[in-house]
């Protein structure tokens, strides 16, 4: 959260998304922690397998337009399936997730679910940005195939890991396996090593506690063209705690908005 501010004037960022169903502890997210993240120069959440470990959240879910839920999850469950956000010079934002389906909890089709929310969108909206929150590498290049030239962007999440396959497809969307994890990287994926280690290898039951060393904020980069909605550049970025310290430096002096 301290890095964003003077990151968004430093790479000239129109619109940030969080996927941030982890966000509490590991696992969840808070009313609280949705707060800090809006205020901190998050433009739209979005969430995944964890999006009710934290129930309090679902009153956030229902009331604000800067949150969605996974597209392909009951239309009874919290939450709204897509939205549409402005950046500041009034460009139109269309954000929605999806959950996969291989190795992951039983969920309806994600790839229907695209094609209805797709058609729900309103076709002045170029720029469509889409949370693929999914277990496998296959089921994540399968669905950028299939939205290929239909979307901006479609960024994985869930791993946890940072994959190296970023490129645009011949239709002009964006591609990314997994845009990696935000939190601790002195870990197994995000968990103290050695709780993980003590589970896997004597069945013992024990709490995997969040990790605290080694924390590094993993993105990546999208520009897309305003009125075409397609991808011309895409880029992973890494910001360590010593990047991180001088972009807060940068904010409180005032230098970021040179």
């Amino acid at each position: 959260m301290r890095a964003l501010p003077a990151l968004r004037l430093l790479e000239q960022l129109d619109f940030v998304i969080a996927n941030a169903e982890n966000a509490a502890s590991g696992s969840g997210i808070t009313p609280e922690i949705y707060r800090d993240l809006m205020q901190c120069g998050v433009d739209c959440i979005t969430l995944g397998d964890h999006i009710y470990k934290r129930m309090e959240i679902a009153a956030i879910l229902d009331a604000e337009s800067d949150i969605v839920k996974p597209a392909n999850y009951p239309s009874q469950a919290a939450g709204r399936e897509w939205t549409v956000r402005h950046t500041s010079d009034g460009t139109p934002v269309a954000v929605f997730s999806l959950m996969g389906r291989v190795f992951m909890r039983p969920v309806d089709c994600p790839f229907h679910a695209a094609d209805r929310v797709l058609e729900e969108i309103p076709d002045n909206v170029r720029i469509r940005m889409v949370d693929f929150h999914a277990e496998a590498t296959s089921d994540m290049q399968v669905m950028g195939r299939y939205l290929d030239g239909r979307v901006s962007a479609v960024l994985g999440t869930h791993t946890h890991v940072t994959t190296a396959d970023e490129q645009i497809f011949p239709g002009g969307t964006a591609f990314q396996c997994d845009v990696g994890m935000t939190g601790p990287h002195d870990s197994i994926l995000g968990r103290r090593i050695d709780r993980v280690l003590e589970t896997t290898l004597t069945f013992h039951p024990t709490h995997f506690q969040v990790a605290k060393d080694d924390v590094r904020l993993s993105g990546t980069i999208v520009d897309v063209e305003v009125k075409s909605g397609r991808a011309s550049n895409i880029r992973r970025i890494i910001v360590d705690e010593r990047w991180a310290d001088d972009l807060e430096s940068l904010t409180e002096t005032g230098q970021a908005h040179a």
